[in-house]
């Protein structure tokens, strides 16, 4: 006998590789903006480390979204998770990028 939270569990359990790769995919996307400009502009210096720093933080926190997506019911609570991640990211990103807290 399968229950409801068995069904939505299994459901999605199917669904998380679908996840995962779509996250993956969005950043090496978004990854390819800086890849390109570099071509295009000299005043865009990335070397290999702040390419693999970008992926971590990038793919990490929509992987954290995704996770907190799948256990969170309410809306309105997926929502404030969404705008809290995204400000911790642009807080590591800027602090990366320009110690702005030193």
């Amino acid at each position: 006998m399968t229950t409801m939270t068995g069904k939505r569990d299994a459901m999605l359990r199917q669904t998380a590789g679908k996840r995962v790769g779509r996250v993956l995919w969005v950043t090496a996307a978004m990854l390819l903006v800086p890849a390109v400009a570099m071509r295009f502009s000299a005043e865009l210096k990335w070397g290999p480390m702040d390419f693999a720093v970008a992926a971590v933080l990038l793919a990490g926190t929509g992987l954290v979204y995704e996770l907190a997506v799948q256990r969170i019911g309410n809306r309105t609570h997926r929502i404030v998770g969404g705008l809290a991640l995204a400000g911790a990211l642009l807080l590591a990103w800027a602090e990366l990028a320009v110690g702005v807290f030193h």
